[in-house]
């Protein structure tokens, strides 16, 4: 199975709701953190992939579709191997996005945390090598964050993209994708409070470290399996 919907947005930005949304129309299974965390023998396949030897077909077989981190930090890379794959850019108010980051996933005492987990090493070369370790800087954040959905729109033909934010709930999104509109609500994953709740349970239960039983136990807590 080939990706058919790649998304470029950054964690915090709606990324949990539209992986059940994409599922709930017929894109799933779709590839998000959690998966990783539920299968730490990924972690190998991500690290090559951070030094330029990305096996996609093998980390993606099986999923229709991908969000969040890692694979949002290869939008360019995923674009190119799947040609025919349309690719959503989630986005969000900037300053808002990094008070979110750096209240849970960028917190500075996650980041510590994370750091001694087996997602460790992973997670430096995927994610916070990019932000050059500044991840509770406010002005290097915000301008990373804008040059990314700049150099997204800049590089990704107009009518291969979606620019979007979950708020505006289905209809833009069906219509890019040109499904039928769910007579359910939009879902709502993973609110600020809702995953600073989660990550502090974590940290809590983990004495300090984060074993690969404990993450793959809150990433099914995430999205209920």
């Amino acid at each position: 199975m080939a990706l058919k919907v790649i998304g470029a947005g950054m964690g915090r930005t709606g990324t949990a709701s539209l992986k059940v949304a994409l599922e709930a129309v017929g894109y799933g299974p779709c590839y998000h953190m959690t998966e990783v965390l539920k299968n730490p023998a990924s972690i190998g396949d991500w690290i090559h992939a951070a030094e330029g030897r990305g096996d996609w077909d093998k980390i993606f077989d099986g999923y229709a579709s991908t969000v969040d981190n890692p694979g949002c930090n290869y939008w360019r890379e995923l674009a190119a191997h799947y040609p025919e794959a349309k690719v959503i850019l989630t986005t969000r108010d900037p300053e808002k996005w990094f008070e979110s980051t750096n209240e849970t996933i960028h917190s500075a005492e996650f980041a510590r945390f994370m750091r001694h987990s087996p997602f460790g090493e992973m997670i430096q070369k995927t994610m916070w090598d990019r932000m050059q370790n500044r991840m509770q800087d406010r002005a290097h954040m915000v301008e990373f964050f804008n040059r990314h959905a700049a150099d997204v729109i800049g590089a990704i033909p107009a009518e291969r993209l979606l620019v979007y934010q979950v708020s505006d709930g289905w209809e833009p999104l069906c219509e890019f994708l040109r499904v039928p509109v769910p007579s359910v609500d939009f879902p709502k994953i993973n609110s600020r409070d809702e995953t600073k709740q989660m990550l502090a349970g974590l940290m809590a239960g983990g004495g300090g470290q984060m074993s690969e039983e404990a993450m793959g136990k809150a990433a099914r807590e995430l999205h209920g399996g």
